[in-house]
This record gives C-alpha cells, structure tokens and sequence, in this order.
C-alpha cells in the first residue's frame, strides 16, 4: 500500500484539522508529571505541546498519517513516528507508556480493533487510556437514515474519511477485548435542558441518541 494511497483524503484537510487542544484530556494525565505519554492520530502536536509545557508528562510521543502535520509536531513533541499506524512497526517496547490518548481517530482505520491490541501491549499495567470517536447512534444520523439519507461531509461526525463507526456499546468492547477496563464513559459537553429532559422520562435508557461523541476512560489491565 503506498504512502499517497494511506494520505489520500487527508490531503485537501486545512491545518486546523490537525491542531487543537484536548484540555479535558490532559486533565487526566497522572499527576506528578513523570508520565511518558503515547497520543495516536497527534496531529500538528498541540495537545502533546500543552502537556509538555504544563508540566503534565516528561515526555510526549506520538504518530502521526498527515506529513504536514507530522512536521509540525516533531518542532514541539519529544518524538513523533510519521505513517500509518496500522501498518507502522512501532519502535517502543512492550509496557513503556503510562499513559495514551486516541482522539476522533480510530473511526479512520480499517482495523481498529487490531491497533487497540497493539497499542495496549505498549502500555503498563495499569496505564491511563483515553478516546474519543463519534457514536453512529446519535439520533442526528438516525433521522438521516430514517429519511433514507448517509450524507458525508469533509469534517465532523460524517467526514468522509471515517471509515469504521461505533455505538457506546460496540466501542467498549473494542478496548475490553484488548484487555483495557473500561471505567466509565464521559459527555464531552454538557447537556442542555431538553437533553436532560428527555434522558430524565426515558430513565437514561436513550442516553446513546443524545450522545454526539463516545468517550471513555479505563486502564490497563
């Protein structure tokens, strides 16, 4: 598979594609600043940037598919593997990270489930992880399919370049079978009334349709 074949589709992305800081996940970071850090899909390195200068890892690793992006984050991370993550033989040892972050990424590969095993191998026992990718089963894309509709977009929940989707359900289970506990899943934003409302009179048993992105936190087993 060539590497203009892996970038295709990343291509015609802006650079504000790949930047951005995840605050809530360096939020989560071990305390004490010793962590060494993994973040798959790091783009042009900003998170990885906050992390460093905050204090939060003593080093920051990450890989990256997007050539423009990778360059950016190697002027700012502690070291950045440039390609596709599925088919990249990983430099790191087995139980080396305290700690990965994978975010709106793993809804790009075409075999997630195998990239979670390997990167758990990366991780020590009891390592933090933290991912985020859109829920398939919000009830924004359920309309969408009750008018017979799958409209792809160059960005958000239906960009085009998602190839794998997943309900809360579904996603969990990618990590438990990688051997990563699953210890609770977050709203990235918070609800308004109506989504409180309408979770409050169905007894929180359609929380998935009011739910734009799945997130979760666990550990390594």
């Amino acid at each position: 598979m060539s590497e203009r074949f892996e970038t295709s589709g990343y291509e015609a992305k802006d650079d504000g594609y790949f930047g951005g800081v995840r605050r809530d996940f360096l939020a989560l970071l071990p305390a004490g600043g010793d962590a060494r850090v993994l973040e798959i899909g790091c783009g042009s390195g900003e998170t990885g940037a906050a992390a460093l200068a905050d204090g939060l890892a003593a080093s920051y690793h990450g890989v990256e598919i997007a050539p423009r992006a990778a360059a950016l984050a190697r002027t700012r991370l502690t070291e950045v593997i440039e390609g596709n993550v599925e088919s990249l033989d990983l430099p790191w040892t087995e139980r080396h990270f305290d700690a990965v972050l994978m975010s709106e990424v793993l809804e790009h590969l075409v075999d997630p489930w195998t990239v979670v095993e390997r990167v758990a191998a990366l991780l020590k026992p009891g390592a933090l992880v933290v991912a985020s990718s859109p829920n398939v089963a919000q009830i924004a894309i359920v309309r969408g399919l009750l008018a017979g509709r799958w409209d792809l977009t160059e960005t958000g929940v239906m960009d085009r370049t998602h190839l794998r989707w997943f309900t809360r359900a579904s996603y969990c289970r990618m990590f438990e079978d990688a051997g990563i506990h699953v210890d609770r899943i977050r709203d990235l934003s918070v609800p308004g009334a109506r989504t409180k409302l309408f979770n409050l009179l169905t007894f929180g048993r359609l929380r998935h349709l009011t739910t734009r992105q799945i997130c979760i936190v666990g550990r390594k087993r």
